[in-house]
């Protein structure tokens, strides 16, 4: 008993007062491990979405400025689509938001997803999108939505992207809130593990 102790006691030394880069390392392992397994999947749960928090990648939904001055650019496309000034402006999140900041997302069921929420979905792409809602219709008992950027002129429709008719099975979940800015990290760390995977592959050590 009293070897377990001891061993405890020098455990808990080394990943909580030792400075040294081994004891750094562990940290943020554990760090990753907790969050990844267990407060990422206890957010999921509570939030009722597999996807509780995602980090924007994209200028997509950016407005560059304030309101009035983003509808004097874009707010054609909205008013030729039904959706005047001073309905935007009661959307949620009607200043959209810029690539670095944090979403929370909580699930949402599709019938309650209206014109002018922000939702998250999957599409042909590696990472999913996420855009505002525009269009909602039903078909033979099913929902689909359109979706656009606020800062794309248009919805988009090609073959890795069709946002013109999104299917309730593609959305992960509504935004709800926004961290500006944390997001960073995670682009940042991507970006880092992409450069070196980059390097590695020029090198023939992956296929």
């Amino acid at each position: 008993m009293d070897d377990w102790k001891g061993m405890l006691k020098k455990v808990w030394h080394f990943i909580w007062e030792d400075n040294s880069i081994w004891s750094w390392l562990v940290n943020i392992a554990l760090a990753f491990v907790l969050i990844k397994y267990i407060v990422y999947p206890g957010l999921g749960f509570l939030l009722q979405t597999s996807h509780p928090v995602v980090a924007v990648v994209s200028e997509s939904m950016e407005h560059n400025g304030n309101f009035d001055d983003w509808w004097r650019r874009s707010g054609s496309w909205y008013s030729d689509n039904g959706i005047n000034k001073d309905s935007f402006s009661e959307f949620q999140l009607r200043g959209g938001f810029n690539k670095g900041d944090i979403m929370v997302l909580k699930g949402k069921k599709p019938e309650n997803i209206e014109v002018g929420d922000v939702v998250v979905f999957w599409s042909q792409k590696k990472d999913p999108i996420i855009h505002r809602v525009v269009k909602k219709w039903q078909e033979r008992g099913a929902y689909y939505f359109q979706t656009k950027g606020d800062n794309n002129q248009f919805p988009i429709k090609g073959p890795f992207l069709d946002e013109t008719k999104v299917s309730h099975e593609q959305i992960v979940g509504k935004a709800v809130a926004r961290i500006p800015m944390i997001g960073y990290v995670k682009i940042v760390f991507v970006g880092i593990i992409d450069f070196f995977r980059g390097i590695i592959q020029k090198g023939g050590l992956l296929s």
